[in-house]
Parts: structure tokens; sequence; C-alpha cells
């Protein structure tokens, strides 16, 4: 048994994918993993449902979901009925979002004790977790709620396994997957100062400089703000000769 929710919601069962039965169960389903263990009330999975304004059935078919969840997650899995609510007991259950947690954590940790080659194939591991955007298919309630943070989880792991590839030497492959980066994540100015490095490594100082003058006007023009200390910095060291020889600068994880 396996518990999707990095992409589409799915149940996965002696190779066989289980979709489950429309978006309101999936968002109840998914709701339940993302509280690891934990009791989540009626109240809370009625506005993942339906918002502020649940119907007054809301209980009824609240039940009715967890009913015809029931037979599908197998024996080795419970959703037991609390006090005003459910809870999903799956302690041995493997789920895409823990293993990226766990991967992407040895990952950090790695990066932070400079084992970089380790650093980069244990967050390059805990990407392929992903099979798309997060919760693709629950309600518009529970993707506003939930997946801002998981899609910055991924990125801080993306950000991190490039930092340990660029260490290794990887500059000149990076660069296109960097490019296109920038180009979705424009306000990001960790994925530029990246390029950035990438690029004044690969004796392209010149597209490196006006990659950062490019943000740095995109950040007046939008926000009104100078570039922060991460792009300056690199700036600096592409000036003086130095990107070459540092490190990208580490955010703590």
């Amino acid at each position: 048994m396996e518990f999707r929710i990095l992409g589409p919601v799915r149940l996965l069962a002696d190779g066989r994918e289980d979709t489950l039965s429309g978006t309101k169960q999936r968002t109840m389903f998914a709701t339940l993993v993302l509280a690891a263990g934990r009791g989540v009330s009626d109240e809370y999975l009625g506005r993942m449902l339906w918002d502020e304004h649940p119907p007054g059935t809301a209980p009824a078919q609240l039940h009715t979901y967890a009913s015809r969840l029931r037979p599908r997650i197998g024996p080795d899995v419970r959703l037991v009925r609390i006090r005003s609510g459910y809870r999903l007991l799956a302690e041995h259950v493997h789920c895409d979002l823990t293993r990226f947690t766990d991967l992407s954590g040895d990952g950090f940790r790695a990066l932070r004790e400079q084992r970089f080659e380790a650093a980069a194939d244990l967050l390059r591991a805990a990407l392929e977790c992903w099979s798309g955007e997060a919760l693709a298919d629950v309600t518009d309630h529970l993707a506003s709620a939930e997946r801002p943070r998981l899609e910055e989880a991924r990125l801080a792991a993306l950000e991190a396994r490039i930092e340990a590839d660029l260490i290794t030497g990887r500059h000149r492959r990076l660069i296109p997957e960097l490019t296109g980066l920038v180009a979705r994540h424009p306000m990001r100015e960790r994925f530029r100062a990246l390029l950035m490095t990438a690029l004044s490594r690969s004796e392209r100082q010149a597209e490196a400089m006006s990659l950062y003058l490019d943000g740095r006007r995109l950040l007046a023009d939008e926000l009104g703000v100078e570039p922060g200390r991460l792009l300056v910095r690199t700036y600096q060291e592409i000036l003086s000769g130095e990107a070459r020889a540092v490190m990208p600068h580490r955010p703590a994880h």
C-alpha cells in the first residue's frame, strides 16, 4: 500500500492505482494523510470540502466518504471515528510526502556537512517523489491551504540540489535548468544567484552581470526594493573574480 499526494491524489495497492471516487473523497483522504496520524475535526474537513459554508448534510456526507474509503485503504490501515472528527492510522504505509521529507532532510544535512555528492543524490531522490503539482485533483480550498507550503519545500530542496551539483562542478549542465527556473520564478533570488554563479564559472561573466541587472530592475519596478544580500554578494564576487572559487551562500535548513 502506498499513499500519493505529491501530484494527483492516489492509492496504490498490489500494483493497482486507485484514483478514489471524486474530488471530495480525494480531498478528505488527502486531508487525513496530511494530518500524519493526528485527528482531524469535522469542522476542518468541512472547510476543506465546502469552504466556509458546508451544507447541513455535511456530517452525513463525511460519514459516507469515510465508509467508502475504508474498504479501499486495506486492512493494515485504520480510519477511525474520534470525537467530532476522523483519524487515519497508517504507520507502516509508504507515503510520498513522508519519503520526500525524510530524503530532503538527509540531503540538507549532507549539504551542511559538505558531503556534496551525497547531498545531490539524496535531494535528487527526494525530488523524484513528486509526480506533478501537489494535491492536483482536490478542492480549491485544500489546495489553497496546503499546496503553498508543499511547493515551498519542493523549491527549497531543488535549490539545495542545484547548489550541491554546482559545487561538484556541474555548472555547465545546470545552466539550461536554471534558466528555465529563473523564468518561472523571477522573484526567487536564490535561483538567480545560482544561475549567475553557473554562468560565471562557465566563462560567461557578461551574461551573469546582465542577469543581475535584469533582476535588480525587476525588483525595483515590481516591488520597489533593492536586491537582497545574496544577489548583491554574488554580483560582487563575480566582479572580483571570486565566484569561481567560493561556494554559494547557503541558507540554514
